[in-house]
């Protein structure tokens, strides 16, 4: 069972003018944004990364960059971890947004919203999903990996992860440049961080010993513990 990072890109110059950038070529960090990166590299340093995966974006290949350098790797590009295509919606302003009939759809009930000349959420999930699943597998068993992609894509994952309806998938929150951590087992997936903006990382090492599918009753012990880290969901 390896450990996943999931890792969403850095502040974006659309995130900063309110812009839905989606899949539009020439968004970049923005001086926020690259600040973040460059601490990621201390940030994630007492982590062994087997590998890193990114969606083709510019935005994320920025993020990564200094992190794959330093650590000798090259990232895979995963066309299936790619910003949702929000069609028409693309480069419009968030503002504008709200007032169109189809963002009420999209806010409660997000598994029927299409977007138009784009693609459905739900269409979002299903490839983002088979895309961590199948990088998992050829990672390794206890392995640490890192897939930077972007927030509604890795919220939809951890929908998946969770077990929840992508109906409730906006409840999740996913800042720029937050880690979010997910550890596939061969019964289910356990959460262990959501939308983490800290430096403590220690808890995303996988453990020595031989780690158990199930859940512990009554809650983790914490990751100092022995097959009881993948217990509980923060």
């Amino acid at each position: 069972m390896a450990t996943l990072i999931l890792l969403r890109h850095a502040r974006s110059e659309a995130n900063g003018s309110g812009t839905l950038a989606g899949r539009s070529a020439g968004v970049g960090l923005d001086a926020t944004g690259s600040g973040q990166a460059e601490r990621l590299v201390a940030r994630l340093a007492g982590v062994p990364l087997a590998g890193v995966v990114v969606s083709p974006l510019q935005r994320c290949r920025e993020t990564v960059a200094g992190l794959a350098a330093e650590r000798g790797l090259e990232p895979v590009v995963e066309e299936r971890l790619a910003e949702v295509d929000y069609g028409e919606w693309t480069g419009r302003k968030i503002s504008e947004l709200t007032e169109e009939p189809l963002w009420r759809v999209v806010q409660q009930h997000p598994s029927a919203a299409v977007f138009p000349g784009g693609e459905g959420l739900a269409q979002v999930q299903a490839r983002a999903v088979a895309a961590v699943r199948d990088h998992d597998r050829r990672m390794g068993e206890k392995s640490v990996w890192l897939a930077c992609t972007h927030g509604d894509v890795i919220k939809a994952v951890l929908a998946d992860a969770l077990g929840l309806h992508l109906d409730s998938f906006q409840r999740i929150v996913v800042d720029p440049c937050s880690v979010s951590v997910v550890r596939y087992t061969a019964t289910r997936p356990f959460v262990l961080r959501i939308n983490d903006t800290g430096g403590d990382v220690s808890g995303l090492l996988p453990p020595k010993d031989e780690e158990s599918s199930d859940a512990v009753v009554g809650g983790s012990t914490g990751a100092s513990t022995s097959g009881a880290d993948g217990g509980s969901v923060a």
